[in-house]
């Protein structure tokens, strides 16, 4: 029987996936391509190269090409998108931080997932939840209207599924 474990990452590996190199973005500015890393807490749930990033900000959508000028954002509960040609693949995000430098865009959130594990009854589930929290003081409040973006990104996902 072989041995199946994986090694333990170090710093200079995890810097080295996440911090690409200089060859490695001249080679995607070359081919019209934009790198999309998506990190949580716990880990680094994506990084693929594409043509298109869509992601959800605040305040509605941006689609991120190659060359696009560097930009920092707040990003919105909701689907982030990555289209390859005729491939789209997307992602359910919580609202984070978006960063875009150097043809890499960066998303830093609590949660991300595959958009089709999305379902009407986990959003549904969020949004009884988020009606449930206390609003008395300024902290509270705060976080019953993330948790209610949070819901409300849930139900478009969700309702995009069942379209598609």
């Amino acid at each position: 029987m072989s041995d199946t474990r994986q090694p333990e990452p170090t710093v200079q590996s995890a810097v080295g996936r996440m911090m690409p190199s200089l060859e490695s973005e001249r080679e995607d500015a070359q081919n019209g391509k934009v790198r999309c890393i998506v990190v949580t807490p716990e880990k680094a749930v994506l990084d693929e190269v594409t043509e298109l990033v869509v992601l959800p900000m605040i305040d509605g959508e941006l689609g991120v090409l190659q060359g696009r000028a560097p930009f920092i954002g707040r990003l919105g509960a909701g689907e982030l998108r990555l289209k390859s040609g005729t491939t789209v693949t997307r992602y359910f995000v919580e609202a984070g931080f978006v960063q875009v430098q150097a043809n890499v865009v960066t998303v830093l959130t609590a949660n991300a997932k595959l958009a089709s594990t999305v379902t009407a009854d986990l959003a549904a589930a969020a949004a009884t939840e988020a009606s449930g929290l206390p609003f008395g003081t300024a902290v509270e409040r705060a976080n019953k209207t993330k948790a209610r973006d949070r819901a409300a990104g849930m139900k478009k996902v969700a309702a995009k599924n069942t379209t598609a």
